[in-house]
């Protein structure tokens, strides 16, 4: 008969969907909205904008695009964001063209990217023509080419970058097009909670990343160059550290870096969040281990519904043993699992603290003259599933 398990230390019950696992968002704004999502269903969320929004109030490139549109009649105008078509109109009343913009939009076929856009053409007073149901640039370039544009005048306000391939495409069309730059990306001020951010996700120590714009994830890869880690953030995100983006467009330049991304179906706050909930837990696998049920996650380790958080060195110990259950790993080979420098010594030191940490030694055997395994019962696989399943 097995004597009873002490008494485990941590949060018991039921845990949050997201109870043991670090995610960053790199935001730059509604960043609190969002981190508030993700820390309610139980993350650990390090915030680190990865860009800041440049305003144009005062820029001549700005007041040149708008007075070009103002020049002659508009035959269609593409709203790209709610924000940007706001900033715009805000800018135009502050240099006292506001009514003359708007009574000339009014006269054009106004084309909205998605729901935010459209929300802000109707509060403007004006009438959006059309938007995509998959909120996709690319279809509202189909949408445009679909009639003879030749000749047409077509002002495209831009969402923080430029839009070459989109512009280029209609003026091979004929088409006369104004860019209008209500708005621009630039690193954040503070670079140093970027790079924070950078070594965390390159050294495994988050468990996914979420982008909601193709800038930030720009700035977060330039970021990396210069602080020469990128080659090891894109190891990380193919491997351990999950990117999440709002979006196709978010996700494009890391798509082209080879890198494979996780998307909501709608690109919200909303279905980002629940993209991380709904993906995080089924990356792990929960297994049965000297009676108990033991699930390892990004920075703290699920028993029997206890979350117990671990410092790194152990959780490094414990993760290496948890990727082969059962097997015994020599010293030696938990060593090169251990971050920074280290000896044999070290693994015993982590190796007891890791126990002390879960409360029952029973849970990581020594093999003498061989090293340590977690006490893995292949017998009960199906019953810690059903266990779960309850």
């Amino acid at each position: 008969m097995k004597p009873p398990a002490p008494k485990l230390r941590g949060v018991t019950g039921d845990a949050l969907p997201l109870a043991g696992f670090c995610v960053a968002v790199t935001a730059a704004r509604r960043r609190e909205e969002l981190a508030g999502l993700l820390s309610r269903r139980g993350a650990r969320v390090v915030s680190a904008p990865a860009i800041r929004i440049v305003p144009l109030a005062d820029d001549a490139e700005l007041m040149r695009a708008t007075q070009a549109c103002l020049a002659a009649p508009l035959d269609a105008v593409v709203a790209t964001t709610g924000i940007g078509f706001r900033g715009w109109l805000e800018v135009a009343d502050g240099w006292g063209l506001g009514e003359q913009l708007v009574a000339h939009l009014r006269g054009a076929r106004l084309l909205a990217r998605g729901p935010k856009a459209r929300g802000a053409i109707r509060a403007a007073g004006l009438v959006d023509a059309w938007s995509p149901p998959s909120e996709s640039t690319s279809e509202v370039l189909e949408h445009l080419l679909s009639q003879d544009l030749a000749g047409h005048r077509i002002a495209v306000q831009l969402h923080g970058e430029p839009l070459p391939d989109f512009v280029e495409t209609l003026r091979a069309a004929d088409a006369d097009v104004v860019e209008v730059p209500v708005y621009r990306w630039a690193p954040p001020e503070d670079l140093a909670p970027l790079y924070r951010l950078i070594d965390l996700a390159a050294d495994r120590q988050l468990d996914a990343v979420t982008f909601t714009s193709a800038p930030a994830v720009a700035s977060l890869l330039q970021a990396a160059r210069d602080r020469d880690r990128e080659t090891d953030l894109l190891r990380a995100f193919r491997g351990d550290v999950l990117p999440v983006c709002v979006g196709p467009v978010t996700a494009g330049p890391l798509e082209r870096a080879g890198v494979r991304t996780l998307q909501p179906e709608r690109a919200r706050l909303g279905g980002l969040a629940r993209a991380v909930v709904e993906a995080l837990p089924a990356r792990t696998r929960a297994l049965p281990v000297a009676g108990h049920r033991l699930e390892v996650r990004g920075h703290a380790v699920l028993l029997d519904g206890a979350v117990l958080p671990l410092p790194r060195v152990p959780m490094a110990v414990l993760r290496a043993l948890s990727r082969e259950p059962g097997r015994v790993l020599s010293r030696a080979t938990l060593l090169a699992a251990l971050p920074g420098e280290a000896d044999e010594h070290a693994v015993e030191m982590s190796v007891t603290r890791l126990r002390g940490a879960l409360g029952d030694p029973r849970l990581i055997q020594t093999v003498v003259k061989r090293g340590y395994r977690l006490a893995f019962d292949p017998e009960q696989v199906d019953d810690c599933a059903d266990r779960a399943a309850d």
